[in-house]
């Protein structure tokens, strides 16, 4: 793991990292540096955290091994050019904004600046995010593990070749929001048919928690795992001609290459 890490950038992404961070002890709080131009916002956090907030820019990354770029893409732009002087030589330098590549990234900075490119999802929050990782030809072998240590230590991440981010986003940086919409219907058919709201969300969400779990950890098809519960003639394999009917699956494909397609051109 990198000593030292500065987040710049206190959004909703940029929170997750951070408390994904602190909480799996993976490196110490006071080792974390983080600014935001709402200062108030970073202050709240290092009072509640442990860790350390910066004034400028500038001054986060003159304390960082690695700096992480959690701003939105219009942004970007702005963000390098408050650091790109002040980024020390061996700075590995962590983007996080959707649709900025590589290429855009390496012209904002000076001539062989690491960069790694990262596609990660708001699950961090809870220990349970899934990232993955693009790296310009800087990268180390051990700074590519750092990278990958620091986001596995709240969830999953893997390396990727760069053209396949857009995909990333499409299915897990988008995804939760599709998670989060199945949970609800499958709450509201539970509600139609007389289950209280509260009561409702607690079976369908850890339903879906579970099944998830069960993908991960058995290593089995998807498809093998629903035919372990779709009994000849049952009320599952009913449930899913239903879907079928309606279009579930392309509907949930379609949502994935729209992602896609939309992160192609921000």
């Amino acid at each position: 793991m990198f000593k030292t890490i500065g987040i710049c950038g206190a959004g909703n992404m940029g929170k997750a990292i951070i408390k994904g961070l602190v909480q799996s002890k993976a490196i110490a709080p006071e080792n974390i540096f983080v600014y935001d131009i709402h200062t108030d916002h970073t202050q709240l956090l290092a009072d509640q955290l442990g860790i350390q907030a910066v004034n400028t820019p500038a001054q986060l990354a003159s304390h960082v091994q690695a700096l992480i770029m959690a701003v939105k893409p219009p942004i970007i732009p702005h963000v390098m050019t408050a650091l790109r002087k002040a980024v020390l030589v061996d700075t590995v330098i962590i983007s996080i904004a959707a649709g900025v590549t590589l290429a855009q990234l390496m012209k904002g900075f000076e001539e062989k600046t690491k960069i790694i490119r990262v596609m990660p999802n708001t699950p961090a929050m809870v220990g349970e995010g899934m990232a993955a990782l693009a790296i310009n030809q800087y990268i180390t072998a051990e700074e590519q593990d750092n990278a990958l240590a620091i986001f596995r230590s709240f969830g999953k991440a893997e390396i990727v070749k760069e053209e396949l981010i857009d995909a990333v986003c499409g299915v897990s940086g988008s995804g939760p929001a599709y998670v989060y919409m199945f949970i609800e219907a499958l709450a509201d058919g539970a509600v139609h048919e007389g289950m209280s709201r509260n009561l409702a969300y607690t079976f369908a969400a850890q339903t879906v928690f579970g099944a998830a779990k069960m993908v991960l950890e058995t290593g089995m098809h998807p498809g093998v795992l629903k035919d372990q519960v779709c009994s000849p003639g049952g009320t599952t394999i009913a449930a899913v001609k239903s879907l079928e009917t309606n279009g579930f699956r392309s509907a949930a494909m379609e949502a994935v290459i729209v992602a896609s397609e939309k992160n192609k051109t921000l």
